[in-house]
């Protein structure tokens, strides 16, 4: 009569549940999981549509360290169709102005979402050695005894080109110029605690600094991620 027993084990059988187990297949849930990215709260947050070179890593980072959230970021170079800096109208000889407005403007425009009326918009410019080239050219110049080009004086002044910059994106708020990145995004970071500026836009650039002769540079729209709203707590006694 035992010996019944496994003939009623057939419920193995019946053990068809692990067919059933097609479950983890419904199991796409990790596919929504893309929601910690949208948490503004996480710092160094990415838009998708963001591109990402290797060059940005070291930004990025940095802005992460500095519990910033990225909205959107851009390099030169990206591809290898980066070789030449587009021209800028009113800047010549020297690449440095038009290269800190192009990768400004590719940061610029990936923003998640158009700017916000009456948003406000800092920009701190990171440079090591400055527009280099537009000062050597005045350098010579003087030492020569040369008249020195007007466009050339005013743009070996590192953030002359902000004022191009501030009129074509409508960006109002503060002006910084430092060395070093970590500074600057203390300084992004500062700017937005003291309620100077909702956003800021650090562009990292130096010319020719490596091996590869290549100018380099790297744009971060950055700002401080959303604060949860303190609420009345229901259930505090009413004070007269």
């Amino acid at each position: 009569m035992t010996a019944l027993k496994p003939v009623a084990s057939v419920e193995p059988v019946a053990s068809v549940e692990p067919v059933a187990s097609v479950e983890p297949t419904a199991s796409v849930e990790p596919t929504t999981s893309p929601e910690p990215t949208a948490s503004p709260e996480s710092p160094a947050l990415l838009s998708p549509a963001l591109v990402d070179p290797t060059s940005l890593g070291p930004p990025l980072r940095a802005a992460a360290e500095a519990g910033l959230v990225v909205l959107s970021a851009a390099a030169w170079p990206e591809a290898a169709a980066d070789d030449l800096v587009p021209p800028l109208a009113g800047f010549i000889e020297s690449a440095f102005s038009p290269l800190l407005a192009e990768v400004a403007a590719r940061a610029l425009r990936r923003r998640p979402r158009p700017a916000a009326p009456g948003l406000v918009t800092a920009v701190v410019v990171v440079t090591a050695g400055g527009d280099v080239i537009s000062a050597a050219r005045v350098a010579a110049a003087v030492d020569a005894g040369r008249r020195v080009s007007p466009l050339l004086f005013f743009q070996s002044v590192p953030n002359a080109v902000v004022g191009y910059l501030a009129a074509r994106w409508d960006l109002t708020g503060p002006v910084a110029c430092v060395s070093g990145l970590s500074a600057g995004l203390d300084i992004a970071a500062l700017l937005i605690d003291d309620a100077d500026a909702d956003e800021a836009l650090v562009v990292d650039i130096d010319l020719a600094a490596a091996a590869d002769g290549l100018d380099r540079a790297a744009a971060l729209l950055v700002t401080r991620p959303a604060r949860p709203v303190a609420r009345p707590d229901q259930n505090a006694p009413i004070t007269p």
